[in-house]
């Protein structure tokens, strides 16, 4: 872990609880919610999406039997592996309510519902009050190349004494970053997808590089940046060193919070 924004013992309306599972995988407790970005749970090995394959490199710090209850899952999108894979859609299945894209609604079924951009899904919190998750677009690549992506979904989480917290999502784009601080700011912690993934497809990059991220903390002024999506695949450019690199760059490392994998951590935003 690097610079200030480091766990603390405290609880409280500001606190959050994360654990990170890997990739862009993570548990979110907030206002006694349980969340659960993108489930990828399978272990090391191929992926073939289409005429390409993606190799994961590493295994999940928690199995997917070990998450436990999950009252919704944020799904960025369903559409590559790297995002929900095997095991990932198998716990899916049990889980009350999955919001992501149109199409992942569409192709999913079950309990997975559109969450359309800047449209809110409010979740019941059990002391009383609401937890509200938001829509927010993100742009898997560059201008031009979303028939070939296909549609991804970013989460604002909000509620009365919480924290802001802004999930990225396979985003690339930092005009949709400034749309965000403009619309939903202030945000108290932004989750940062910015390993740099590259597609053998294009001459492109899909999501934040190291520098565009420590830009978008910038942009966003969160006290708090937490990265993911940065290792565990082999398509993924840039590993959390490159992150915290371009951070310290811009001296940002303050607010750079680098997750232990498998440790339900506790973040105060303040």
């Amino acid at each position: 872990m690097t610079g200030s924004p480091t766990p603390t013992s405290g609880t409280g309306p500001a606190a959050i609880t994360v654990q990170l599972v890997g990739g862009p995988t993570a548990v979110f407790e907030i206002g006694g919610v349980r969340l659960l970005t993108d489930p990828t749970f399978d272990p090391p090995g191929d992926h073939p999406v289409g005429k390409r394959n993606l190799i994961k490199t590493s295994s999940p710090a928690i199995t997917a039997e070990a998450i436990g209850h999950v009252d919704a899952v944020l799904l960025s999108h369903d559409q590559h592996p790297d995002n929900l894979d095997n095991e990932g859609r198998r716990l899916i299945e049990r889980v009350p309510l999955v919001l992501s894209t149109a199409a992942a609604a569409e192709r999913l079924g079950g309990s997975a519902r559109e969450l359309p951009v800047w449209r809110s899904q409010t979740l019941p919190r059990p002391g009383g009050g609401d937890l509200k998750v938001t829509g927010i677009p993100a742009q898997h690549g560059p201008v031009g190349t979303e028939h070939l992506t296909g549609e991804v979904r970013g989460f604002v989480l909000s509620g009365e004494g919480l924290p802001a917290v802004y999930i990225s999502g396979d985003n690339a784009s930092l005009a949709i970053v400034r749309d965000v601080a403009d619309h939903a700011g202030p945000i108290d912690i932004a989750v940062l997808f910015a390993g740099r993934a590259r597609s053998p497809l294009m001459d492109a990059y899909l999501t934040l590089s190291a520098d565009q991220a420590a830009e978008a903390a910038e942009i966003l002024g969160s006290p708090v940046v937490i990265p993911m999506h940065v290792d565990g695949w082999k398509h993924l450019t840039q590993d959390i060193g490159a992150v915290q690199e371009a951070f310290a760059r811009r001296a940002l490392t303050d607010r750079l919070l680098v997750l232990p994998p498998g440790v339900a951590t506790t973040v105060l935003a303040s």
